[in-house]
């Protein structure tokens, strides 16, 4: 989440908080990179040339080659080639880290498809992309209005213009393919600009709006998730989840992404658990698994005669169990391997002290009713009479 103030810049150098666009948050640039080397005076290899630039506060990045060898510091504006005409980035990261991220992203420094930086962004060059900056709002709101209008069903979900004014880039979302031919002349017409139509999933629109998700932080897709990975209900399922989509969803619609940082440990944990342990028979009768504990390893089970009664195993022990009714054999019951949990208090540890209140305080004293201030200027007109009457 940007400053409001970052809008404004000076001979290349966004302004605002003066911290070149380099928020300690990260809120100021998405999917950002901190980079430990650049206060270091060492070049690893000074040949290598290709900066890393990003657009829309960070919603698209780019490596561009700086053929100049251009001095450049992170936040800087600058010029770079585009398909068509030119456009303006921010400089979001430079040297050794570069490397690491065209590594990630499986790009060579031979490839004929990383373009050009022209020039630092001059004057002219940012109060054009300011002006372009400005416009995109509007152009959302009347590029959905236009799509309605014509009656073509599909999410515009974000706006982005091109540095030099000459083009605009819109991103739908629609779960099939779309016939927009129609319409992009009806944009061309009113916006009088060239028009890309560029389709997205709705991770990918998420990921570009942002916003704050059910944990109360920024959504991962828009601030350090690069890939976007599958998720399925199978992962609902190994964690014990329950199988609730309005609690489970994002704000993509699709099932959290946050369902798979903890699957490998739960898949691990899940390699010593048995396979067949719906039931245990006994000699009281049979037990029914209730729940699965995997990260204590330990499950639940309930007679079906004695319903609330509750009795946690031991996955050693289920194992076990389950080994003796498979040769013919009943354990007495269940309650000979039952897991007590016992937990003792040690009084002598706690002090009588709630804050600054101690714990006498409250306690229920009987206490002298206040007299109201009726009752005392009653009292003391009572007086006055008496005193006169002597």
């Amino acid at each position: 989440m940007g400053c409001s103030t970052c809008t404004t810049a000076k001979d290349g150098i966004v302004a605002g908080c003066q911290t070149k666009g380099g928020c300690s948050s990260g809120g100021c640039n998405r999917v950002n990179v901190f980079d430990w080397f650049a206060e270091m005076p060492i070049s690893f290899n000074e040949n290598f040339n290709i900066v890393e630039i990003s657009f829309k506060k960070g919603a698209r990045k780019g490596f561009y080659r700086n053929p100049s060898n251009l001095d450049f510091h992170k936040g800087q504006l600058v010029v770079v080639e585009a398909a068509q005409g030119f456009d303006v980035g921010e400089v979001s990261l430079r040297g050794e880290l570069v490397k690491a991220q065209m590594k990630k992203r499986k790009i060579t420094e031979r490839d004929d498809t990383i373009r050009n930086i022209l020039r630092i962004a001059n004057e002219h060059d940012v109060n054009n992309f300011l002006d372009a900056r400005s416009k995109e709002q509007e152009t959302l709101v009347r590029a959905r209005a236009m799509a309605r209008q014509i009656g073509i069903e599909m999410k515009i979900g974000d706006v982005e213009y091109q540095g030099d004014n000459k083009k605009v880039t819109i991103f739908y979302t629609h779960d099939g393919r779309v016939d927009f031919r129609e319409l992009v002349k009806v944009y061309a017409r009113d916006f009088k600009v060239k028009i890309e139509m560029r389709q997205i999933g709705a991770r990918q629109e998420a990921a570009r709006v942002g916003g704050i998700g059910t944990c109360g932080r920024e959504l991962c897709c828009s601030t350090w998730l690069n890939d976007f990975k599958s998720v399925t209900t199978s992962a609902v399922r190994y964690q014990n989840l329950a199988l609730n989509t309005d609690k489970l969803s994002g704000q993509c619609g699709r099932l959290k992404c946050c369902l798979n940082y903890e699957l490998d440990t739960y898949n691990d944990a899940l390699k010593g658990f048995p396979r067949q342990t719906d039931k245990i028979e006994t000699e009281e009768g049979i037990a029914w698994l209730r729940k699965t504990d995997i990260l204590k390893r330990q499950l639940v089970y309930e007679y079906a005669e004695q319903k609330g009664n509750f009795i946690r195993l031991d996955v050693v022990d289920v194992k076990e169990l389950l080994a003796m009714n498979k040769s013919g054999k009943k354990p007495k019951s269940l309650l000979d391997f039952a897991i007590i949990e016992n937990i003792k208090v040690d009084e002598s540890k706690h002090e009588d002290l709630v804050g600054q209140v101690t714990l006498s305080t409250l306690e229920d004293k009987e206490r002298k009713k206040r007299r109201s201030n009726n009752q005392r200027n009653r009292g003391k007109g009572n007086s006055q009479n008496r005193d006169k009457r002597k």
